[in-house]
């Protein structure tokens, strides 16, 4: 190499000299720069992850509607005799109605799409009650059925709309990961979940919590 440069008329060895310096010194400078980070951290700038929030939140969400479910049969005469005042008493307001908690046994009768229609005993006959099963499972009940998670606490809508998705997600995967896609009819349910009060003679539920128990 020392031979070549000596070869090399002054001022272009020189030039060849500058660029290598240049050259060290912009490697040091981003090797000065770089910035080692922990997993955390990386999560961290990657940004929002609905799913882990979901993971973390869902326990939250079951305990509540768990220790706060009315029996479906105290609860049906009430809303038939005033749907606002029954949501007021046993639920939080979600926009339109109300979202409460409630528990119930019942013999599912007709299922269509994952959706089951089921007998509840001392529940009056002009009360239909539907349950979830998936594989798909709609709404944003389980996001809004406390009333503490509020829109202002994400970044935008899409956090927001993205995170109710997610909830039902690791819901289908903590509850519904061996009910999914069974036929059902015939079998007696036993349901916790919660409902958005709207229509008092209809209600479709998004369980927390589920067991086939005949």
């Amino acid at each position: 190499m020392s031979a070549t440069l000596n070869s090399v008329p002054g001022d272009k060895r020189t030039k060849i000299y500058v660029a290598t310096a240049f050259a060290l010194v912009l490697v040091a400078l981003m090797a000065f720069d770089t910035k080692v980070i922990t997993l955390t951290e990386l999560e961290s700038e990657v940004g929002f992850s609905p799913q882990q929030f979901a993971q973390e939140t869902f326990p939250e969400i079951q305990s509540y509607v768990e220790n706060n479910a009315v029996d479906a049969s105290v609860l049906a005469p009430e809303v038939l005799q005033d749907a606002g005042v029954a949501g007021e008493k046993y639920g939080v307001a979600a926009g339109i109605g109300h979202i409460v908690p409630v528990s119930l046994s019942g013999a599912a009768i007709e299922g269509r799409g994952g959706v089951y229609t089921l007998d509840v005993e001392n529940v009056p006959s002009d009360v239909v009650i539907r349950v979830q099963t998936g594989p798909a499972i709609n709404g944003t009940t389980l996001r809004d059925t406390t009333g503490t998670i509020q829109f202002g606490d994400f970044t935008n809508q899409i956090e927001y709309q993205d995170v109710g998705a997610a909830l039902n997600d690791e819901m289908k995967r903590q509850v519904l990961a061996d009910i999914s896609g069974q036929d059902l009819a015939g079998k007696t349910l036993e349901v916790v979940g919660s409902f958005t009060l709207i229509n008092p003679t209809n209600w479709l539920i998004t369980p927390v919590s589920m067991a086939i128990i005949e």
